[in-house]
């Protein structure tokens, strides 16, 4: 019997139950033919020993077209079960039984790139989170665990290599010209972990051998041609398989380790056991097609999904609300095991300009959320900022509090007592608590209180007591469902410095901030300090502390913390860039005083005789960007779009102008061709050299302009040729548009480079939304693809502001247009597409009300997808203390 279900349902945290039934082994055949594939699921299903009442055994599936099911080899006439769209429900089912299930899907078909699907023309997967369910019939939930046998039988000629999870344990020929590989896992895994792939590939073969001595086969399989771009990601495996041992303790558990590396994909990789599975921008490299960004991307997202091998895979979560306990857990060690490979100060300052532009944003609107939700309707829209970058910096403020060595203690007991299980972060938690007898209650609340706390400081010196007071007061705005705000515990790295810029001895301080309001006191402080406050950035909160100008440049010369010494930058930057908003014209004194530290930083560089790593380049470059346009925003109550980027332009140019001769030098003395290699020394001379560049060409002469012309021909690695690309992305000349042609006939068979084409003009402030049109028009444009959608439409509605906020709503309608034209095709991604439209409430009336009503007109429009649904429903909301 066949019905349909209701509209869109909530889900809350505390309704969750454990599995009434438990699925301790699936056989699966793959039967995989042009038409249709025929999937054929072999159940072991027993009654949990915990089920307090005998309930029917309901089961997830959409997409599919049912054949049969058999309970215990007797086949089921369709009045012995339910079936609807999204459930298959056996409402009498013995305590102890096997099931089979035979269904049809259509992978060709699949357009959302969920479940089993092509892509060009390789068959792949993607189960997180609730994409098996379009594969065969199951209990698609994170807690029920099962070992999987996978067979896999297709034609040979068309798809050669046959893979899925575990060890290949048998493969041989069939008739009718058919081949087949069965593959089995032995351990335990959620389906979310499944994964299979059927085509004809390159593969690139080496080998890691533990610290235990066993012999790891390493494989990484591309589509034809890309054998030798692979070359990189197999030394980042290697990387990443050496640090894990030697930073946790934690060996590879299989024989084999694979990825495979896919067109057609809606996130960056995917944790599969022993088959990852990922998108081809994050394993393909070399000089020519990968800048310098790219290899870095790589190194970490292959080391974040190798690390989810144990924070992830072998211990897992328990629903889908625990989420952040795998992924902010493992998103914290890809980045301590970046700063290990790289320079940690740069690395820490991109985590944190990713963390206040795109997960503060987060808090300050309609979606705003705990690291762990209390209710979603899809969880696909829960991959957010807050669930990955904000849980993070959760557990490296636990770190911070405990120290490394306790921390990796609690790492340790974690893995002991739930290798194998489904948890929750309550028992991460925990973990910590028991193994160093730690009490974090407080800390708890990171977990369930949304919003990015505020911290309003003032300092008083008492020179006759020699005394230095620091008081802190904490708030957290209101955000939605959440009014009132009890106090965090948060982690505040400080130090203080005397009037030589030394730090004063047993100053460098972890203050540990509990209540509402604390006050602490540095004693035996002979002289007034300057305070160098959230030094490292030690926990994800906004300080308000009225630093003067002469105290940013004194930090901005003396600080010795990296992060903190590029915060004095930003700040005293924005204090400029805001006076020139408010006033209409720079504050001459301190555009002046700008213009000396920038000097005093490019002089000191041009009188050293040579660079070494030691000299961090690549930080210094940092140092001496403006704040972006996105921060800026984010500090305005009410954002003034055209005004930031006038203001940032202005302020730009007068750099350019009275430090011409300083950046012509240096790139000059930089500018050497030589073969490519990437390594921390010419990463770092590359960027500060192609930063001289963008000064340079922020004059827009006609010599700067034929000066990026020269270089554009000169240059034989792509970090410089989009360095170049994006000096002359401001410049209205010919010159910009020959190169972007120039650029696209040389790269047009590499879709990677090709994607790097349309988002560099889509975040230019000289396209507007009919160039953005023409882009879409493009023959390369696939509306199906997930990177080209996010290299045109993703890129214009985050990176270009001033041309996606028009003020007659253009930028708004194309994106709901285009939102509603995906969610017939991909709803995850056009759930993402429609989240910059949620920040209404940041904006002036007109552009409120214009973005409003494409919310909802997408609110209204019938048949939109739940994920949709959510968004645009939570995103009318306004953000201050209402009920989601």
């Amino acid at each position: 019997m066949t019905t349909k279900t209701k509209e869109p349902q909530t889900r809350y945290r505390e309704d969750y139950q454990p599995s009434a039934y438990l699925i301790d082994k699936i056989n699966l055949s793959i039967d995989v033919h042009d038409d249709v594939t025929v999937v054929t699921s072999h159940l072991s299903v027993k009654r949990s020993s915990t089920a307090t009442k005998v309930v029917p055994l309901v089961l997830n599936g959409e997409g599919q077209k049912l054949n049969h099911v058999k309970l215990n080899q007797q086949l089921l006439t369709e009045e012995q079960y339910q079936l609807d769209d999204r459930y298959l429900t056996l409402k009498n089912v013995p305590d102890v039984f096997e099931l089979e299930i035979q269904s049809e899907i259509k992978p060709q078909e699949n357009t959302a790139l969920l479940g089993l699907y092509q892509s060009n023309e390789l068959l792949c997967t993607q189960c997180e989170s609730e994409g098996f369910r379009r594969i065969t019939y199951f209990l698609d939930r994170p807690d029920v665990l099962s070992k999987f046998t996978t067979k896999i039988i297709a034609d040979p000629q068309k798809y050669p290599i046959l893979l899925s999870n575990g060890n290949l344990i048998e493969q041989g020929k069939l008739e009718h010209d058919r081949h087949f590989a069965v593959w089995q896992d032995p351990f335990p895994k959620p389906c979310y972990l499944f994964a299979m792939v059927a085509g004809d590939l390159d593969r690139l073969e080496d080998y890691f051998v533990t610290r235990s001595g066993r012999k790891v086969t390493l494989r990484i399989y591309s589509e034809k041609g890309n054998q030798e771009k692979c070359r990189f990601a197999m030394s980042s495996i290697k990387k990443a398989m050496r640090w894990d041992e030697e930073n946790y303790g934690r060996e590879y558990d299989l024989d084999i380790f694979m990825i495979v590396a896919v067109r057609d994909f809606n996130y960056g990789a995917m944790e599969n056991k022993g088959l990852n599975i990922f998108n081809e921008k994050y394993i393909l490299a070399n000089p020519e097609i990968a800048t310098d960004a790219d290899y870095q991307a790589i190194d970490e997202v292959i080391a974040h999904e190798y690390f989810h091998n144990w924070t992830g895979d072998r211990v897992t979560c328990r629903d889908w609300f625990q989420l952040c306990l795998k992924e902010g857990l493992t998103v914290f060690r890809d980045q301590s095991f970046s700063k290990d490979v790289t320079s940690p100060g740069v690395r820490r300052i991109e985590e944190v300009d990713i963390l206040r532009t795109r997960q503060f944003a987060e808090d300050r609107s309609p979606l705003a959320h705990p690291i762990r939700p209390d209710s979603y309707i899809e969880i696909d829209n829960f991959y957010t900022a807050t669930v990955y970058e904000k849980g993070a910096e959760v557990i490296r403020m636990m770190q911070t509090l405990l120290g490394k060595e306790k921390f990796r203690r609690g790492m340790d007991l974690y893995f002991e007592r739930h290798d194998g299980q489904a948890v929750t972060c309550e028992d991460f938690i925990k973990a910590m608590e028991d193994a160093n007898q730690y009490d974090l209650t407080q800390f708890r609340r990171w977990y369930s209180q949304a919003g990015t706390p505020h911290l309003k400081i003032s300092t008083r010196y008492d020179a006759p007591k020699k005394a230095y007071k620091i008081t802190l007061h904490q708030t957290c705005p209101p955000t939605p469902g959440q009014p009132k705000k009890m106090p965090f515990h948060i982690p505040f790295k400080m130090a203080l410095l005397d009037s030589r810029g030394k730090l004063i001895p047993k100053s460098e301080k972890l203050l540990e901030i509990k209540k509402a309001k604390e006050t602490f006191i540095f004693e035996n402080i002979h002289e007034k300090p300057i305070p160098s406050l959230l030094r490292a950035f030690s926990a994800p909160v906004m300080i308000d502390y009225n630093y003067g100008n002469e105290a940013l440049l004194f930090l901005i010369e003396h600080d010795t913390d990296p992060f903190a010494r590029w915060e004095a930058m930003q700040k005293y930057a924005v204090k400029l860039i805001f006076s020139y908003m408010n006033q209409g014209t720079e504050n001459t004194v301190q555009l002046e005083n700008l213009l000396a530290v920038f000097k005093n930083i490019l002089t000191q560089k041009m009188e050293q005789p040579e660079f070494g790593v030691e000299d961090d380049l690549e930080f210094l470059a940092e140092l001496l960007i403006l704040p972006s346009e996105t921060y800026l925003a984010e500090l305005m109550d009410t954002v003034d779009v055209d005004g930031i980027h006038a203001a940032r332009k202005f302020i730009k140019k007068q750099i350019a102008i009275k430090l011409k001769n300083e950046w012509q030098h240096l790139f000059d003395r930089l500018n050497i061709f030589k073969p490519y290699e990437y390594n921390q020394l010419d990463v770092a001379k590359r960027c500060f050299k192609n930063l001289c560049l963008n000064y340079i060409n922020t004059l827009d002469t006609k010599h700067t302009r034929l000066l990026c012309v020269e270089q554009f021909h000169q240059v034989k690695n792509m970090t410089d040729r989009m360095a170049v690309l994006s000096a002359l992305n401001e410049s209205d000349y010919p010159e910009r548009e020959i190169s972007l042609t120039e650029f696209y006939e040389a790269f047009k068979s590499f879709p990677s480079v090709i994607d790097k084409w349309f988002a560099i003009q889509s975040q230019s402030s000289l396209i507007d939304v009919f160039v953005i049109k023409e882009l879409l028009e493009h023959p390369d444009f696939n509306i199906r693809n997930p990177n080209r959608v996010r290299s045109i439409l993703g890129v214009f509605s985050v990176h270009n502001p001033t041309n996606f906020h028009a003020k007659d709503g253009s930028g708004y309608q194309l994106i709901a247009d285009y939102v509603l034209q995906l969610d017939k095709i991909n709803a995850h991604m056009a759930a993402n597409l429609l989240k910059p439209l949620t920040q209404w409430q940041r904006f002036d009336q007109t552009r409120q009300k214009l973005m409003k009503r494409e919310l909802n007109r997408i609110l209204k429009t019938k048949g939109i997808s739940n994920n949709v649904y959510e968004i645009a429903k939570k995103g009318l909301l306004k953000s201050i203390g209402l009920s989601s």
